[in-house]
């Protein structure tokens, strides 16, 4: 696990942007008070999600407005059809960490 930042650098229903190893995540503080972390690339365009809306457990592309959702990286709605990578998120004494092998097997 690879210390990403503290809990109050990210706000409820925010996305920061951090580079791990030179692969840029998002890092979502969930309209249901968890953290999340996705590659910080849509699936469909290669633009960065973190500039797009939270809503719910769900982040949106900024550009076409495609959804995923965090918790699985599957898209919700179109364009986008493939899914982001999702990678697992611990909290420990309000800091977050992030393991970069992905929870839902995708790589890309």
């Amino acid at each position: 696990m690879i210390r990403i930042c503290s809990t109050e650098d990210v706000s409820k229903g925010a996305v920061i942007s951090a580079d791990v190893d030179g692969v840029q995540i998002a890092v979502v503080h969930g309209e249901d008070d968890a953290f999340y972390a996705v590659r910080d690339e849509c699936s469909h365009a290669a633009v960065a999600l973190s500039e797009g809306e939270v809503s719910g457990c769900t982040l949106e592309c900024w550009l076409h407005g495609s959804r995923f959702d965090l918790r699985t990286g599957e898209p919700t709605g179109l364009p986008a059809t493939e899914p982001v990578p999702v990678y697992p998120v611990e909290v420990r004494d309000g800091e977050i960490y992030v393991s970069m092998t992905p929870s839902n097997g995708v790589t890309r």
